[in-house]
């Protein structure tokens, strides 16, 4: 069968070959045949055991979720903290993905909104403050331990790295088990789960279930599509490998190794530019109209090759003189893959659902990047320009759950650039925030599933709303749907009042939207600090916790950039406008009393919790934020 064939013909031939399970039953087979065979051939010095040790485990967990890049980590994080017994089975040394030290793109969301941005809460914004405070010398190997470490904090939380999912076992139309190889120790583990999320951007673990996906282009007639060719087509998206230097503060010279390939920039595209090339080239890429996963290897080699050919001219070729005194400091040998597999869900997200802004009734994540379709060719197409901005939006867009669980496989989600849409869709939703958004949604939704012991596709259809709620109140945020928890207490209040107020209204932190969108005004600001904020019951209420959003500037980005940049777009620094100091209290009886103080603040979102009493009155002592001389919030609740 020619490779081509082979791919398209999807799953179905992958299985039959027998490609995937002969991965996992040649691990299998190798260690009977060792124990049967060889068990007196291995002799232990310090403790005397003979044989070979049994590295087979089966394990069992509420969720499993394949794939540690943004994506994953949010969806095993949201997954823990709502209460299921939770693994995280990740292929590489790092966590992170793309975002990680090995491939070092930014991890971009919603920041350029024609000039301005419309930042993601939640999870992913709490790994990026999470950097902003651990790592402000902005280091990429240094992220790659705040993302360790955020994983591994949570106590409902198992982290699997070096593992890598190569087959599911099915039961009917249900994933039984994952198996999964960890190549450092050698160990093949039978993971158990009733609810299983594939966000590992190729999906291996979805395809080996037999879970329905399409490659390329569709054509124009397809999804109505302007942007789109006129015929469906094999091409994907390219993968790319980046590049830093270092000013040494002398000329150095480079020769270009046996491998380089050779590069000019006469005749190419005018937007082939070489701005900031200091810091990497993102158009040092190679797509694929073929098998863009089983071709990974030769065009890692190619894009190797590309690499130094294109540092070979920028060297050498007498262009670039800024260049004299730079050496190469840092190359990547694992490129970043855009495109690859797209699952099919219940329903397929289109160009024109994004451009025309569609609302769908299960939007549970948003996102705004542009429609941003890098050239299928890539490098080998210098012509063309390395990418087509078809279109920039000027406000966010919806994104449905149905398009996150599996039309045929009954337990399997995923979340980032394998989810249900199109090509041109996707070169929108693939930015790895927008990713991270999928990913806490699918996360908090495994968690009603095992609640419930119901399916994805009950939640979309049955819970929805529910899973919207959860969202919210764990700070995502989704546009055009307010907040609106029967259980949040503070919305019975009979009166809430600030100690002074800038600007907004105190009662916004009521209506359910916790940023400042659309033009429309979300929150209530202080008149300067100390400042206070009181609620106020005509009965006794039944309260164990307090929760509020405050200000992060959501219209400025937190991401971690080479350049370091630092201006009304970007910042690289904890976000001055943060909450950092505050303390609560609760009038008891007519007397206040202390519930609580934080004194370092490092999240959006606030909560203290405190033994169940019965109160009349809450008031909250707004201290200092990290720079800002107002303090601004977007939300209070309370619950029993």
């Amino acid at each position: 069968m020619k490779r081509r064939e082979f791919f398209k013909k999807g799953t179905k031939a992958v299985v039959a070959a027998g490609v995937v399970p002969i991965i996992a039953s040649s691990c299998a087979s190798t260690n009977d045949i060792l124990d049967d065979r060889n068990k007196d051939k291995w002799y232990h010095l310090g403790t005397g055991k003979k044989g070979i040790p049994n590295r087979k485990k089966i394990v069992n967990y509420d969720v499993a979720v394949i794939g540690g890049g943004a994506a994953g980590i949010c969806a095993a994080v949201a997954a823990a903290r709502n209460g299921s017994k939770t693994v995280l089975v990740q292929d590489r040394p790092v966590l992170g993905g793309n975002a990680s030290s090995e491939m070092r793109v930014h991890l971009n969301g919603v920041n350029n909104l024609k000039g301005k941005a419309e930042r993601e809460t939640g999870i992913i914004e709490e790994i990026l403050l999470h950097n902003r405070f651990e790592n402000e010398q902005e280091s990429f190997p240094v992220f790659d331990h705040v993302m360790y470490d955020f994983v591994v904090r949570e106590p409902n939380l198992t982290l699997m790295l070096n593992t890598q999912a190569i087959e599911a076992v099915m039961d009917g139309d249900k994933i039984k088990s994952a198996k999964c190889w960890q190549s450092t120790t050698e160990t093949l583990y039978t993971i158990n789960a009733p609810v299983y999320i594939d966000s590992s951007g190729d999906g291996l673990l979805g395809a080996s279930a037999g879970a329905e996906y399409r490659t390329g282009r569709e054509g124009k007639a397809e999804f109505n599509e302007t942007y789109a060719p006129d015929e469906p087509d094999g091409w994907q998206m390219g993968a790319t490998l980046l590049m830093s230097s270092k000013d040494m503060g002398r000329p150095m010279k480079y020769t270009p190794p046996s491998f380089a390939i050779k590069y000019t920039h006469e005749g190419g595209h005018k937007r082939r530019k070489f701005a900031g090339f200091q810091d990497g080239i993102w158009w040092i890429e190679v797509g694929s109209d073929g098998d863009i996963i089983g071709d990974a290897e030769i065009n890692r080699h190619k894009l190797m090759g590309y690499l130094h050919g294109v540092w070979d001219y920028i060297k050498n070729s007498g262009n670039f003189p800024e260049a004299e005194n730079l050496a190469l400091d840092w190359v990547g040998s694992l490129p970043s893959r855009r495109e690859s597999r797209r699952f099919i869900g219940d329903y397929i997200v289109s160009e024109k659902d994004m451009t025309e802004h569609k609302h769908f009734y299960d939007a549970v994540a948003f996102g705004g990047w542009s429609l941003d379709e890098h050239n299928p060719g890539g490098i080998e197409d210098i012509s063309e320009p390395p990418s087509y901005f078809h279109y920039h939006f000027e406000e966010v867009y919806q994104f449905p759950f149905r398009s996150l669980y599996s039309k045929n496989v009954s337990n399997l989600m995923f979340a980032g650039r394998n989810v249900s849409q199109t090509h041109i869709a996707l070169s929108s939703s693939r930015i790895m925030a927008t990713c991270s958004l999928q990913g806490q949604a699918v996360g908090t939704a495994a968690t009603i599933c095992n609640r419930k012991n119901v399916l994805p596709r009950e939640v979309g259809k049955n819970h929805i709303n529910e899973l919207q709620e959860m969202l919210m109140r764990d700070d995502a945020f989704i546009p055009k749907r307010p907040a609106n928890d029967p259980k949040d207490l503070a919305k019975k209040a009979s009166l809430i009042f600030g100690s002074s107020t800038l600007s907004g209204d105190v009662k916004n932190l009521l209506n359910g939207i916790s940023r400042d969108i659309d033009g429309a005004i979300n929150h209530w600001k202080s008149d300067g600090l100390n400042a206070e904020l009181q609620l106020e019951w005509e009965s006794p209420v039944d309260l164990s916790s307090v929760e509020l959003k405050c200000d992060t500037n959501v219209k400025r980005n937190i991401m971690m950039r080479k350049d370091s940049r630092n201006n009304e777009l970007y910042g690289n620094h904890v976000p001055k406008e943060m909450l950092k100091s505050l303390s609560l209290q609760a009038r008891v009886n007519g007397k206040w009393h202390d519930l609580g103080s934080i004194e370092n603040n490092r999240t959006r979102l606030i909560k203290f919790k405190f033994d169940n009493l019965k109160t009349t009155a809450v008031k909250l002592k707004l201290k200092e934020t990290y720079g800002a001389v107002n303090v601004k919030l977007f939300e209070i609740r309370c619950y029993s």
